[in-house]
Order: structure tokens, then sequence, then C-alpha cells
């Protein structure tokens, strides 16, 4: 790899693992290729927030160690992701006066116009990762989606402001920081999932964004081309994997095999037995126990996505339906019962938009990785290898006016 080539890092900090995604930026086409890629077991999480920072601390160190001596890279820096109940989208709008009849709409204009949106609309102990501009009014003119360059005197938003627990932000930072990786950018699991998963035809449709953690399960909505909604239900494939154990009176690394190779989302009338070989016993369940014990948790876990959806007021109402992503998702049947649980439709979501040839990559656990890479290297480009010193990261201050840039993407 030559010195002065770009790249771009994806890192999702999940409950149950990290994983990381390396691309080569290529500066003709414009398309990421992959060229390392990691991932590695974690402990320290609890329902998508750090609760012990070595845990992930040295995950984030294993899995980009992994993708590192794959792609040739040494990261000094990455996005990253954030998970937990804690994030919250909440409306906002405000009004500016801009100047005079003749006066231009400027950036400046636009980012004054944000920060008077959210002023005292966020709690002191939150911290903003984007304000989604729905829409502008400029002079009495409704429904403008990009005002820059118009011409007016009194400037209007309707927003939407995302934001995240402060604590919570910064012990992603320093878990991060811990192996010497500098946040270019905090994002929300579901918002860096929907990048990588989603269309823009998706997007302007209606559709929503599911996914599957180990111990959440996040939802993305958009609609008319822009972010309407996120939320964090505090259950995923781990309380699955529990139930199972103590419903079947075995161990849970038996119980994750059972889910993982025989479950199915939609029970079965007739009655079968599976075998699991582990360690030279063998072990035999009832399919139609395992199925039962499953459903009983999916029903929570989309009463959950119901209330989201519901409170997001598309339930039912989203003409591109759901795209299911993350290892719960792989579940056999899934998104036929999640056809059936919230009447739309529904498939399982590929990451797209990236070259490159890496096993495993095109898993739906990946797509968070993938996303927040595609996120990196749209407003992040990396003139060296890392030295191997320790980078100071930066505060969840200096994190607040960054991150903003990241999602460009999402607006026209």
């Amino acid at each position: 790899m030559q010195e002065s080539s770009s790249y771009a890092v994806g890192l999702d900090i999940g409950t149950t693992k990290v994983r990381a995604v390396v691309a080569h930026l290529d500066s003709t086409t414009g398309v990421p290729t992959i060229v390392g890629i990691g991932q590695a077991p974690t402990t320290g999480m609890r329902k998508g927030v750090v609760v012990n920072l070595q845990g992930p601390g040295q995950a984030i160190d294993t899995a980009l160690g992994e993708a590192e001596r794959m792609s040739g890279y040494q990261v000094h820096g990455a996005t990253v992701s954030v998970n937990g109940a804690h994030i919250l989208t909440t409306h906002a709008d405000g009004m500016v006066a801009a100047g005079a009849s003749d006066h231009e709409i400027t950036r400046d204009d636009l980012d004054r116009i944000k920060e008077v949106a959210t002023l005292g609309k966020i709690p002191a102990n939150r911290d903003i990762l984007d304000v989604v501009a729905h829409a502008y009014k400029l002079d009495g003119q409704d429904n403008i989606k990009d005002p820059l360059g118009m011409t007016g005197t009194r400037l209007e938003i309707d927003a939407h402001v995302v934001s995240a627990l402060t604590p919570y932000l910064v012990n992603v930072e320093k878990a991060a920081e811990s192996a010497q990786v500098e946040p270019h950018g905090v994002v929300p699991t579901a918002m860096a999932a929907a990048r990588a998963v989603l269309n823009e035809q998706q997007i302007e449709n209606g559709v929503a964004l599911i996914d599957f953690g180990g111990a959440t399960t996040s939802v993305a909505v958009y609609e008319e081309g822009d972010l309407q909604y996120v939320g964090v239900v505090p259950i995923g494939g781990n309380n699955i994997t529990n139930d199972l154990a103590i419903g079947l009176k075995t161990d849970p690394e038996i119980a994750e095999e059972v889910k993982v190779k025989h479950a199915c989302a939609l029970s079965h009338s007739e009655a079968s037995g599976v075998s699991v070989k582990r360690e030279g016993e063998i072990y035999t369940f009832q399919t139609e126990e395992i199925n039962e014990i499953v459903e009983a948790r999916l029903e929570e876990i989309f009463e959950g996505i119901h209330f989201h959806l519901k409170k997001a007021g598309r339930a039912g109402k989203l003409p591109s339906g759901v795209v299911l992503v993350g290892g719960g998702a792989k579940l056999k049947y899934m998104a036929e019962y999640a056809k059936e649980t919230l009447g739309l439709a529904a498939r399982l979501g590929q990451p797209a938009g990236f070259g490159g040839v890496a096993d495993d990559i095109d898993k739906s656990e990946f797509a968070t990785a993938i996303g927040l890479m595609l996120l990196d290297g749209e407003t992040v480009h990396h003139d060296k290898p890392r030295s191997g010193h320790k980078i100071k990261t930066p505060s969840a201050k200096d994190l607040k006016g960054g991150v903003s840039k990241i999602f460009g993407w999402f607006k026209p």
C-alpha cells in the first residue's frame, strides 16, 4: 500500500461483537473497495451501552488488528456506532431573520437556524448527533428542501433532532481511545445500517430499517428522502438464546446452536426432533417446543417494533415496508414473520455500494460496519497510516460539530 493512499474505516461496537471494515478509497471511481475486515467477541457492554471500558477496548483492538493485517493499513481513526434505548429523535422548529430583502441564504444561515431550532429543546445531559431538516420556509414559501442561494429575509425550519445521553457517548469515545482510535463521528446503529442497505427510492417512498442485534433491536424510519424517527427496543437475539437455554434446560452454547441451525420464526404444526452434537454428546429437542419458545420472545420484540412504528406515525403505512439486518435477522422465516406481524412488506437487507471481495462481508450482520465505513469515506480522507503513537480523541462536545457532516447522504 502506498503511504498516500486514502482509506475509510467503520467500527461497529455491538453488545456481543465488535466488527471493523477497512476500505481503500479510489479517487478515480469513487467506489470504496473493502480490503480488510475483522470481528471479535466483546464483554463490558449491556443493551448497547458501555458498562466496562476494558472489554470493548480490547475487542476494538482485536477486530481492528485483524482488519489491519488483511488490509495493510494501520488504522488511526474510524466512524463508530452508538446504540441503546437512550437514543431519541425530537421534533424541533425555529425562525431567524436572514437579513435584507436581497440577502442570499448561506451555509452560516443554515447552521444558525439549526442552532436556534435546538436551543432549549435538548436537555443539558444529551448531545446532538444530527439535525435532520425536513423542510424550510422562506418569506412564507413552504416546503423548501434546500434554501441555499435563495433570496429572502425570514427563514424558518421544521426538523428532527437525533440525540444521545452524553455519558454514553463519552464512554464509547473512551473505549475507542483505549485502542488508539480517533472517532471521526458517532452514528446510531440503525442509521449506519440504513446507509449500507437502503436505496434512495425506498427512503423517498417510506421504509423502516430494523437491526436485530444481540441485546437490542434498533428501528430507523425514513420517508420523503429524510430520517423521520429512531428508536431502540432493549431486547435482542441473546434473549432468545437465554429463553431456549431455560426452556430446553440446556447450556447457552447449545441453545445458541439450536437457535441458529434449527429455530424458526414461524412455528410448524408438525412435531419433529432435532439433534445437536457437542463434545461427543448428542442432545435431542422437539422442534415444536423450540419454536414456541422462540415465538414467545419474538412477539415481545415485535410489540416493541410496532410501538416505535406507531410512535413515528408509520405503523402499517410504509410503502417500501421493512428491511431486516443484523444477526437476528437470519432466523429462519424472519422476513415472513415480520410481514405477518407488522402488516408490511419485509425482506432481508444486503449491504451494497462497495467493491472488493471478502469472506462474510455480504452478510447482514456486517451492515452497520459497512454503513459506518461508507459514511467515513464520504467525510474523511486519511493521508497516511498510523505511526503507532497514541492519539488524543476529541471530546463529546467536539463530536457535535463534526458529526452533522456525516449525514449529508440522507439529505438532497
